[in-house]
């Protein structure tokens, strides 16, 4: 039987500011994982679009 985990790590995902502003197709999301106790706010990394060929900011969405 599997073990029910109540804890404050919670999945998230990451999508690119720039691709959006931009209008092109395709979009650059990240999975990654953060601690709501910690970090109530949202997310907001800089990571590798390969459609950019750049690091560009990602933030969190809903």
């Amino acid at each position: 039987m599997a073990k029910k985990v109540k804890g404050n790590r919670i999945q998230v995902i990451l999508e690119c500011t720039e691709m959006k502003q931009s209008g092109l197709p395709g979009t650059s999301r990240y999975i990654t994982t953060k601690n709501r106790k910690n970090t109530p706010e949202r997310l907001e990394l800089k990571k590798y679009n390969p459609i950019l060929k750049k690091v560009t900011v990602h933030k969190e969405i809903k």
